[in-house]
């Protein structure tokens, strides 16, 4: 069916449907008088409205409101059945995948170890097929998936760059193979830029237009919001800020044979034990497992857990030594994103993955002490606030977002 002309009663009658809808997902169940009072709607059109959603499969009574003089109200809900996605964060080490209602809430999961000599198709295919398996569900039952990987494909050749540690995922066809293989839309974001879709959607980035996303764990990356939008780059490559070269680190060359750059080797979690050794900080113990649900690898994942307890350890009792190091590495953090707010003035900076979270409140506002010394703007510092497996919420939400969009489009049904 084409769209609906601008300014028609199909047009209205689509937009009015995409409110009610919006605000079910916002609120929750709702009776026809509460839809009809948000939306400003008449009760005869707002019931004229449930009853086609109700038709189309979109809503579902739910239940009636008491407590209240009168009759019960009838309430409503989004069906969360209408439709289902899914998301895969790969790392080195695993594939996380999970599935999620047309609501957000996450039915299944399933998590996929890397497996030497099995190629990335198979690894996305068991680890979807299991986590589809887990929700009750087929694959026919997905209408999108988005997949996580770091660095990002080149949108002119279909290679991915700038994560030579993934192993296998390079080859030119990868793409190719991949949309063969998944029989629903499939589309790749880096991880990064999907904690920063998290943020905007559901945790500190709300209601901000420009922004950017620091994310600090094995690896120092970047998002960046403007107007609203990621912005990637012409390769894809934007926000890949590890490779920046900074004051207080010489210069490293050739950064994509070393896979490194000067702000990774000034802040990355590597530098810690060593910037912690020589301001007189002991160690503390070993910690045992992986570090907010991000760690890829058994070798990274010692190193990030290391780093992420010396800076819980210093800030939780932030004098003498552990000042110092919380200082220098606030220093060293804040080197490397004076650069990005000097270029892009943002509104706000936020600060996430386990090393910046691990440092707390103390760790955050020395570094907007040291931003405002070494920036031309002052943009609000805040911590991110998506903590459970934030790569994959991203990834769910940028799908449920393109399937709303099909889903609740009543214009063209």
């Amino acid at each position: 069916m084409p769209a609906a002309t601008p300014g028609t009663p199909s047009l209205l009658r689509a937009l009015n449907d995409r409110a009610a809808l919006e605000l079910l997902l916002t609120h929750g169940p709702l009776s026809r008088t509460r839809i009809g009072h948000l939306t400003g709607l008449s009760k005869p059109t707002a019931s004229q409205l449930l009853a086609r959603l109700e038709a189309a499969g979109l809503v579902v009574a739910t239940g009636t409101a008491t407590g209240r003089p009168g009759p019960n109200a009838q309430l409503y809900a989004v069906n969360a059945r209408a439709a289902h996605v899914a998301g895969l964060d790969v790392t080195p080490g695993r594939i996380l995948a999970s599935v999620a209602d047309l609501t957000g809430e996450v039915i299944g999961s399933h998590e996929l170890p890397y497996a030497p000599g099995t190629g990335p198709v198979e690894q996305v295919g068991r680890a979807l097929a299991e986590a589809v398996k887990d929700a009750g569900l087929h694959l026919g039952d997905i209408h999108r998936v988005v997949i996580a990987t770091p660095g990002s494909f080149d949108p002119r050749t279909g290679v991915l760059r700038y994560a030579d540690h993934l192993a296998g995922w390079q080859s030119p066809t990868l793409l190719e193979e991949l949309a063969a293989a998944l029989p629903m839309p499939v589309e790749y974001e880096n991880d990064v830029n999907l904690v920063a879709i998290a943020e905007q959607r559901l945790g500190a980035a709300r209601g901000h237009e420009d922004f950017v996303l620091l994310w600090n764990e094995e690896g120092l990356g970047a998002a960046l919001v403007l107007g609203g939008r990621l912005h990637r780059g012409w390769t894809g490559g934007a926000g890949e800020v590890g490779f920046l070269p900074v004051p207080g680190h010489p210069l490293v060359r050739q950064v994509t044979r070393v896979n490194s750059g000067g702000y990774q080797e000034l802040a990355g979690a590597q530098v810690l034990p060593s910037m912690a050794a020589r301001l007189g900080v002991e160690a503390p113990p070993a910690p045992s497992g992986s570090v907010h649900g991000e760690v890829h690898g058994a070798e990274s994942g010692a190193m990030v857990a290391a780093a992420a307890a010396l800076l819980a350890q210093a800030a939780a009792a932030p004098e003498g030594a552990h000042l110092r190091l919380l200082r220098e590495y606030a220093t060293a953090l804040a080197t490397g994103l004076a650069s990005l707010v000097a270029v892009l003035d943002p509104e706000i900076v936020v600060l996430s993955g386990a090393l910046t979270i691990a440092g707390g409140e103390p760790l955050r506002e020395l570094i907007e002490a040291e931003l405002a010394d070494l920036a031309p703007s002052r943009p609000l510092l805040v911590t991110g606030e998506v903590r459970e497996r934030p790569v994959l919420r991203g990834a769910l939400e940028s799908a449920l977002a393109a399937t709303r969009d099909e889903v609740f489009d009543t214009s063209r049904r």
